[in-house]
């Protein structure tokens, strides 16, 4: 049995979720996400006193690559739910003399000690919010905005002597010590 797949989802009163086929439409106050859910995995929306409540389940529990669907799909299906009532987000630091960073309509510049700037374009969906040193992804969808920020990052990561470089703010950079004079 699955522990993460019997959990049932409470569904919020904005919520509407509507299924055709192998498709899963979530629809909220923030936007509309889709999903696709495997032949092996059944919905069933259930209402339960002032709620409303979506049960998964899977045809046979005893296999495994069925169970493994079932928690996944479960997950998947609930971080939908979120984004598209609260939304995602991830904060982020560019660190460094002279690093900065400015927002130019749908484009991210970073002036990370490279020659030049790095144009960097956000995907359809997600925003930006620039704040100093600080960016801010937001978007409704959970895995587009933490690629979008591991994107971001890659630009220019964390050097372990200094700690220069893009990261998240709750990120902790293992700091390692410089060559040490001979003498």
């Amino acid at each position: 049995m699955s522990r993460i797949g019997k959990k049932p989802i409470v569904l919020p009163a904005d919520v509407e979720v509507i299924q055709s086929g192998t498709n899963l439409t979530i629809k909220g106050p923030l936007g509309t996400l889709s999903l696709n859910i495997p032949l092996i995995i059944s919905l069933e929306k259930k209402q339960e006193d002032t709620t409303t409540v979506l049960e998964l389940s899977v045809n046979n529990s005893e296999d495994r690559q069925e169970r493994s669907m079932w928690g996944t799909m479960r997950s998947l299906i609930q971080n939908a739910v979120t984004g598209v009532t609260k939304g995602f987000s991830k904060k982020m630091d560019v660190v460094g003399v002279g690093y900065r960073v400015s927002l130019k309509g749908e484009n991210l510049v970073f002036e990370v000690g490279f020659s030049h700037p790095v144009t960097f374009s956000l995907p359809e969906g997600i925003k930006a919010n620039v704040e100093n040193t600080s960016v801010t992804i937001t978007g409704i969808d959970r895995q587009l905005v933490g690629e979008t920020a591991a994107r971001i990052r890659k630009i220019r990561k964390p050097e372990p002597y200094k700690g220069k470089g893009i990261k998240y703010t709750d990120e902790v950079i293992r700091r390692k010590a410089g060559k040490t004079s001979a003498g």
